[in-house]
């Protein structure tokens, strides 16, 4: 999905949450990032792979 340069963290990788957001919706608290993470208002994620994050306490 991520297609400029330097490319973003995997997203498979913990620090792919530090990606480009590709989709805004800040009043249902999550975005898209351009490697397929799905972050959320709380710090938490869902990564590429599936596997969540916690958020942060």
């Amino acid at each position: 999905m991520c297609d400029h340069q330097p490319p973003c963290p995997s997203g498979t990788d913990p620090v792919g949450v530090h990606a480009r957001i590709v989709a805004s919706h800040p009043e249902q608290g999550w975005y898209l990032l351009c490697n397929g993470v799905l972050l959320f208002d709380d710090g938490g994620a869902v990564l590429a792979d599936h596997s969540i994050l916690e958020p942060a306490a």
